[in-house]
């Protein structure tokens, strides 16, 4: 494996199994294993070049903010309405102009896989995330998994979401959990392209917003300052607070804080209103839950010191990705079945992928077992990361849409062996139940 090779055994068909070893465990279908329907995952997946880079393309180079996906709404609707595979496909779906789903039910009782799809582009930088990377890998992961549903006759269901929003508050992928359109779905795959990392095991970090607003009242600031009541003060104090309150945060905390009104130009004047805002990040949701409460008093305080009325709102933003390793484990078979194997190398599934940013796929990670892959792409000349001009040039270059087709392939791969092996899905709800009690009691690494 280290030089790109898979070994295939002369009998029986050839396997990775979950720790890396090679196995020659038969399959459900009777003797089809991974390797020959890796080699028919590659091989259909390559023929999708031509369709999906243009496609790509479209969508890196027409970029659209949070729930405002037009383009990309219709590029992808319109390339799915136009497929043979009897995908059912319903645009601006549950009440969102710009989600979609499309669904393929082979008529068969089986697991119900879903693949989401991201859309959206950063405020002044584009597709410096690399959404359409996400598409492109999700939606080749999707069309491989019912191609080889329909060749070798398997049983169950495939749904692909478009997803809006996902950069801000209020992700897609939350409201359409809220509005039913995960019921029924057993796994969730999805990944997110990066330069440091290929790993199926990330952990994100969940977080919040706070919008704070202060009420003091007017006066002048030389002839009666003692008839004001000062807002700047308020919010003044406050950001010191919070300051002061991140030497005693913990390692995997963040907080930032912006003034959003100052209270005006004029300087001779004690200010009435003034406004801030503040995004918290922690690793778990629970741990976010207590820095709110902290930084929430350290608001209040501003308050309390001057007199003036302040008003607190909570915006919750999205909960830490907590993966599925029976999940992980059958997307690492097929990532590393692949020749020419990325560095850098999929590291051991007993250890997470922690990484500073967050992401709404948290939430779904909640409500069912998740993906959430992430992979390398060819860095740009900055060496920038997600989220910098470098990197949105790099998430357009055809090297990364390379990179985004052999994470789809990995990806179906994945939904193929919860389709057809006995047994599998039972495992992996197993493993997210004893994640979701460790995750409640605080525990950071994993029982076996």
């Amino acid at each position: 494996m280290d030089d790109g090779y898979v070994l295939v055994a002369r009998n029986g068909s050839t396997e990775y199994a979950p720790d890396g070893m090679l196995s020659n465990e038969p399959t459900a279908d009777g003797g089809s294993g991974c390797q020959e329907f890796l080699s028919e995952i590659d091989s259909y997946i390559a023929g999708l070049d031509d369709l999906l880079w243009p496609l790509n393309q479209s969508i890196h180079e027409n970029p659209e903010l949070a729930f405002k996906e037009y383009k990309a709404h219709q590029t992808l609707t319109d390339f799915m309405v136009s497929r043979e595979e009897r995908w059912q496909v319903t645009p601006s779906a549950y009440g969102m102009e710009t989600a979609w789903v499309a669904v393929y039910d082979s008529g068969k009782p089986g697991p119900a896989v879903c693949f989401n799809i991201e859309m959206d582009a950063l405020p002044g930088l584009g597709h410096a995330c690399g959404h359409n990377l996400i598409a492109t890998a999700s939606l080749a992961a999707g069309l491989a998994t019912v191609e080889m549903m329909r060749r070798h006759n398997l049983a169950g269901k495939v749904l692909l979401f478009g997803t809006p929003g996902e950069e801000g508050v209020g992700g897609g992928k939350i409201r359409l959990l809220e509005r039913g359109a995960y019921d029924g779905a057993d796994i969730s795959l999805i990944s997110h392209p990066g330069i440091f990392n290929n790993s199926p095991m990330v952990r994100t970090t969940a977080f919040a917003r706070l919008e704070v607003e202060y009420f003091g009242r007017t006066a002048h600031a030389a002839n009666n300052p003692w008839l004001g009541i000062n807002a700047l003060d308020a919010l003044v104090i406050a950001y010191n607070a919070v300051s002061v309150l991140r030497q005693q945060t913990m390692p995997g905390d963040v907080i930032g804080m912006t003034i959003t009104n100052g209270g005006g130009e004029a300087a001779n004047v004690i200010h009435a209103y003034t406004s801030g805002a503040c995004v918290i990040r922690a690793n778990t949701a629970s741990r976010l839950e207590n820095l709110k409460e902290k930084v929430s008093g350290c608001l209040r305080a501003g308050a309390e010191a001057t007199g003036a009325k302040v008003k607190i709102k909570v915006i919750q933003g999205y909960a830490d990705h907590v993966p599925n390793r029976v999940l992980a484990a059958s997307y690492t078979k097929y990532w590393n079945g692949l020749p020419d194997v990325p560095e850098p190398r999929i590291p051991d599934l007993k250890q997470f992928t922690w990484v500073k940013s967050s992401t709404d796929q948290g939430n779904i990670s909640r409500a069912m077992p998740s993906v959430n892959a992430s992979f390398s792409i060819p860095h740009g000349p900055g060496s920038g990361p997600p989220h910098s001009p470098d990197f949105e040039k790099a998430s357009g270059t055809k090297e990364a849409f390379d990179r985004a087709l052999r994470v789809g392939k990995a990806l179906a791969g994945t939904a193929l062996d919860v389709l057809m092996k006995p047994g599998l899905l039972e495992e992996v709800k197993e493993q997210w139940k004893r994640d979701m009690e460790d995750i409640e009691h605080g525990v950071r690494g994993f029982r076996d």
